[in-house]
């Protein structure tokens, strides 16, 4: 096959692979027991792990370096968020479910069936689930009774590729949206974006091109894309996305298989848009979504698992975890970290806090 044929290919198999607040605390139906067991229920007992990597103790010593498993059996587990209480909402995208883990008694449940195949979410400060529907290439307000709008479905009357993840801006609101263009198996067959590569059916056709991060401003109906520096390589994946809490800085990883990925970092204007683009951490590979701490560390999961990086790109933490694709901070004290993985949920306790709690 040729180069290209080989790289589609490649795409479709990781596809097919991944293939008002308080009224959130009352869930939509009763456990999810019937994806999978938890740790308890086997009778297993997770082991300490010496191959993490934590020389400035941010991890609990009452953890015992033990990343615990929640509950195991999903399809494909992603977009992680955290709401005022702790409590984690995430989503299974293969089986069109956002499932609910209970801060207060470790419960998982199931919240909504019927998703638009959500991938990155996030809650805004109203307390509704903010979420990137791949299906149909749109963004959607998911309100507490499970009831959605669809906020932006395209890009200058173009279709979007499909959003992948989404940080929102405390300070003001503003949404920040990835879209990479990932084939997924559950696209409809008469889909334009089934149909072309390189994805021709999107904004991107003059160049055949089109990872890029658009912006939604408060209160607006159009995406403004805000990756339009020359330094932005469009040929690529954009993928997780986090911001700090001051509303300063964004950063934004591309995801790649050759070490051409990375995370960058960009100072955020008045207006939104994105300047001054610097290599935060270059050289990675398979970078998914990501979560910062009160210190600035953002984490990042991908290839052997979680790792965090403090605000001049060192690593501090390596938390080896089996097919990470997402992880935040949760609970009631708002220091376990929550991952999801390809095919489970773990948690572990943490010595530092998480930010994202504290911004909805």
């Amino acid at each position: 096959m040729n180069k290209k044929l080989v790289l589609l290919s490649f795409l479709v198999s990781i596809a097919g692979m991944y293939s008002c607040q308080d009224e959130w605390n009352d869930t939509k139906d009763g456990s999810a027991n019937d994806v999978g067991n938890s740790v308890e229920e086997r009778g297993k007992k997770p082991a300490p792990d010496p191959n993490i990597f934590d020389p400035f103790n941010l991890i609990s010593s009452s953890s015992q370096g033990v990343l615990t498993t929640l509950q195991d059996g999903f399809g494909f587990t992603e977009g992680p968020a955290v709401d005022r209480h702790g409590n984690v909402f995430f989503t299974d995208q293969p089986n069109d479910r956002i499932y609910k883990w209970s801060a207060a008694t470790g419960q998982i449940s199931l919240f909504l069936e019927g998703t638009g195949r959500a991938n990155g979410m996030a809650f805004d400060a109203d307390g509704n689930l903010i979420a990137c529907a791949d299906l149909h290439g749109e963004l959607w307000k998911i309100y507490p009774d499970g009831s959605h709008d669809v906020l932006v479905d395209n890009y200058q009357g173009k279709l979007l590729n499909g959003p992948n993840d989404v940080w929102i801006n405390p300070v003001n609101g503003g949404m920040y949206i990835t879209d990479p263009i990932f084939p997924r198996p559950y696209w409809d067959p008469s889909d334009p974006r089934s149909q072309n590569w390189e994805p021709t059916h999107s904004e991107q056709a003059a160049s055949g091109k089109g990872g890029h991060v658009y912006y939604l401003a408060p209160g607006a109906t159009e995406l403004v894309r805000v990756t339009t520096m020359p330094e932005w390589n469009d040929d690529t994946w954009p993928n997780g996305v986090v911001g700090t809490p001051d509303g300063s800085k964004l950063y934004v990883n591309q995801w790649s298989y050759n070490n051409s990925g990375g995370i960058f970092s960009f100072d955020i204007a008045p207006d939104g848009s994105l300047t001054n683009q610097q290599t935060f951490v270059p050289n990675l590979n398979f970078l998914d979504g990501m979560s910062m701490d009160d210190q600035g560390n953002v984490y990042v999961s991908g290839g052997p698992g979680v790792r965090a990086y403090d605000p001049g790109g060192n690593k501090v933490l390596e938390i080896p975890v089996s097919g990470p694709t997402n992880n935040v901070f949760a609970g009631q004290n708002n220091k376990e970290l929550f991952i999801t993985s390809v095919p489970f949920v773990s948690k572990i306790k943490m010595n530092v806090k998480g930010v994202e709690k504290n911004s909805n």
